[in-house]
């Protein structure tokens, strides 16, 4: 397998000098269209948004650059301490040097909770977000009810403690076999897709998924023992402490103006983003997948969904608009499983934003 995947025709390649860091950016289109910026989520990268980027009119020009941590993207560290604002400060950087100075925002998983982070900062630069089955405005793990309520004074069972210690082992490997459930291959293909799904480029998808920086102060990032259940805590750096709800918060975009319209597509059967999220560690302990359970009044599974929910309605009562779209058979990655349907959706949502 190569070391880097392989880029479509249409898609050209560029590294970007920022005065923040040196950014691996993909682009389409014509320099003179309106500007589609597409952030990746967590062990992914700009590859996985190409044959997106390729199906737009020709009245835009695609942008997709690696976040920091990702990719072919120059490696710095992601200081966690400050939430997302490692990679807002990033993108700000990057408009900056191209000379965009407002753009339509797609945002996947992590990526839709970057994409609502720079959204709260930089309001007027915000045509329209394009939220893919993003993390809940409160972070990955360890609040419940629908105002992201701490389920533990220090947050445990988020960060990146939380993460799976093989899984971890396996992307250092660069594994890319199937004989293992913990494999990135098979992982990608259980978790980010409703099998029996599978893209049309999975090893492309899987080398660029393998370049993500890992190490206890990148991915999944360092944790802190803890006396609550599951017993670790968030630490300061990498993406998994990042996205933790001790430093991670979007529910104030419900106060920015001027309100960027918002599209946010989600897949019935995401086992990534969810009530029910199987990467939750709540959820796993309810089915007895961890042990010492302390039961769902002191730990319930995340209720991920339900929370975005909520904030948006809340966006829509303070003047706000959002339509919200749920694809069948579909799981974490409706942009890929559905890929004619998405587009249609999103095409439809940025014409009559135009």
């Amino acid at each position: 397998m190569s070391e880097e995947p392989r880029i479509l025709e249409g898609i050209t390649e560029r590294m970007v000098e920022t005065p923040r860091i040196r950014t691996h950016v993909l682009f389409s289109g014509m320099a003179s269209g309106t500007p589609i910026v597409f952030i990746h989520g967590n062990f992914s990268s700009a590859t996985f948004f190409e044959e997106t980027m390729l199906a737009l009119p020709e009245a835009y020009r695609a942008i997709a650059p690696d976040m920091r941590g990702y990719g072919l993207t120059e490696d710095k560290l992601i200081d966690a301490t400050r939430g997302a604002a490692d990679w807002t400060d990033d993108l700000d950087a990057l408009f900056e040097t191209l000379e965009l100075t407002r753009v339509h925002l797609v945002g996947w998983s992590i990526g839709g909770g970057i994409v609502m982070s720079y959204a709260i900062k930089h309001p007027e630069k915000v045509l329209s977000l394009t939220l893919i089955a993003p993390i809940s405005p409160f972070g990955f793990g360890g609040t419940k009810g629908l105002d992201g309520t701490p389920c533990t004074d220090d947050y445990a069972g988020s960060g990146g403690g939380a993460v799976n210690r093989d899984f971890i082992k396996r992307i250092q490997e660069h594994d890319c076999t199937d004989i293992d459930p913990n494999s990135p291959r098979n992982v990608i293909n259980a978790v980010y897709y409703k099998p029996p799904f599978r893209a049309a480029r999975e090893e492309d998808f899987l080398t660029a998924a393998l370049l993500e920086k890992t190490g206890n102060d990148k991915y999944p990032g360092d944790a802190l023992v803890s006396s609550n259940w599951p017993f670790v805590a968030p630490g300061q750096w990498g993406p998994m402490n990042a996205t933790s709800p001790k430093y991670f918060n979007t529910s104030d975009i419900v106060d920015v103006h001027p309100k960027p319209p918002i599209l946010w597509v989600r897949g019935k059967d995401d086992l990534v983003v969810s009530d029910t999220s199987m990467l939750d560690l709540g959820m796993l302990g309810r089915l007895g997948y961890v042990p010492g359970y302390p039961g769902e009044d002191v730990f319930p599974p995340q209720p991920m969904v339900s929370q975005m929910r909520a904030v948006l309605e809340e966006y829509r009562k303070n003047g706000g608009k959002y339509s919200e779209v749920t694809f069948a058979d579909c799981g974490h990655s409706p942009h890929i499983e559905k890929a004619a349907d998405f587009r249609k959706e999103f095409l439809e949502f940025l014409e009559s934003k135009a």
